[in-house]
């Protein structure tokens, strides 16, 4: 079989991961290239600039990650898993001087800000899980990179390979993969729920114990600053909104997660017999971080989030999960705009946080009229039924039957599929 060049294994194992969704770089330390422990002008990286879009930080910034596998051999064999053992796809293998080689290439041609390195299991989950830090202390300790990495880590690998990775990523991650424990039973056997949880346990308190050693010795090693993320592929087993909401709470409460990501089923080639032939709506995936947001930034109980499903445990596709449960709480409806606190506009459909927070700074000033609502809102139509200001007031509109209907976006018209 003939040796496949670099950019050949680049092409093979950078597709292969794009279905790995948790590569946002946000809540990662700013860092440029100046001073540092080599000596001034010494460092390579930052994650300071702006490059070719793969994420976004809190402030807007768009930072750019080269996102590659080390290698798409695997020993499991996971059934929703293109890279499973038993698939019949290209196989390719990095070493981890050639992933630090084409980071420091892309950086230099200003192709990217940073590196999102995951990996199949090779050998075993603690030989794959030290060459994956291998990238990483090369990268930190030779070239002192600052710019962001992000590694995937392995739960299945030895607690002190995870734990050392912390050292020399910004973020640290690991897959819950799917959001029930008979879901991942059925799909995954080779994975063990307690097991994740227990390697995610362990990178909470790492986390915790470093920051609390930053605040009292000012040298102690920082320890994965943009904290663990984790990801739950969406559809591939028949967990409902209701379930993958819940899932998600108590992962952010147990674990302190920076964030859950979702990733709606993609079929694979050679699929097994126990998945669905037909990859869920991508409209679905949205949903979902919309209810997340709910929670992370409205101030929504996961049980209010809940409560916005219809009686199957899904979310509505066509309208987003604020609007779902306020037309299901109307009672909580109108809110006035000039007096009700910040806790109760942040749950009036179409006022985001911006939004809020412009109206209780503005109201200090002066009684704002719908005018003022409609300067800070994309569809000032979707706001009136639920808000009262100095010159408005719904009446019977916040009551009606048809509400949703009159709310709910225009079906755009698609082209049918010749060959459906």
């Amino acid at each position: 079989m003939p040796q496949l060049t670099v950019l050949e294994r680049l092409e093979i194992l950078a597709d292969a991961a794009k279905y790995d969704a948790s590569c946002a770089s946000s809540g990662t330390t700013k860092r440029n290239s100046k001073g540092g422990p080599n000596g001034p002008g010494r460092g390579i990286g930052s994650t300071e600039g702006m490059g070719i879009c793969h994420a976004y930080a809190p402030d807007g910034r768009c930072i750019s990650l080269l996102k590659i596998l080390l290698t798409n051999h695997c020993v499991f064999d996971c059934h929703y898993c293109v890279n499973r053992k038993s698939s019949n796809t290209r196989r390719a293998r990095f070493t981890p001087q050639e992933v630090v080689d084409l980071t420091l290439s892309f950086y230099r041609r200003n192709y990217i800000e940073g590196l999102f390195l995951s990996s199949g299991i090779v050998k075993s989950s603690s030989h794959t899980m030290e060459q994956l830090i291998e990238v990483a202390r090369i990268l930190r300790e030779e070239h002192d990179f600052r710019g962001y990495i992000h590694l995937k880590t392995i739960p299945e690998a030895d607690p002190e390979l995870v734990a050392q990775a912390g050292l020399y990523a910004d973020r640290v991650s690991i897959n819950v993969e799917l959001p029930t424990v008979a879901g991942l039973t059925r799909l995954a056997p080779d994975k063990s729920a307690p097991q994740i949880e227990g390697a995610m346990g362990s990178l909470k308190e790492a986390i915790v114990e470093a920051k609390d050693a930053r605040k009292r010795f000012r040298h102690a090693p920082k320890f994965a600053p943009a904290g663990q993320s984790t990801q739950m592929i969406v559809g591939a087993d028949a967990a409902t909104d209701a379930d993958i909401v819940g899932r998600a709470s108590t992962l952010y409460d147990r674990f302190r997660l920076r964030r859950v990501y979702y990733s709606a089923f993609s079929p694979i080639p050679d699929a097994s017999a126990v998945l669905p032939l037909k990859r869920p709506p991508l409209m679905r995936e949205h949903r979902l971080y919309q209810s997340d947001w709910l929670m992370r930034f409205y101030g929504f109980a996961p049980h209010e989030v809940q409560q916005a499903t219809g009686n199957d445990g899904m979310l509505p596709l066509d309208i987003d999960p604020k609007l779902a449960w306020a037309l299901r709480f109307r009672g909580d409806f109108p809110v006035d705009v000039n007096r009700a606190p910040r806790e109760k506009l942040l749950r009036v459909p179409g006022l985001g946080v911006k939004a809020v927070n412009a109206l209780v700074a503005a109201r200090r000033q002066r009684r704002l009229r719908l005018a003022d609502v409609g300067k800070l809102t994309v569809s000032v139509a979707k706001v009136r039924p639920f808000i009262v200001t100095e010159d408005w007031r719904p009446v019977l509109l916040t009551d009606r039957a048809d509400l949703q209907s009159l709310l709910a976006p225009a079906v755009k018209p698609t082209q049918m599929e010749l060959f459906a």
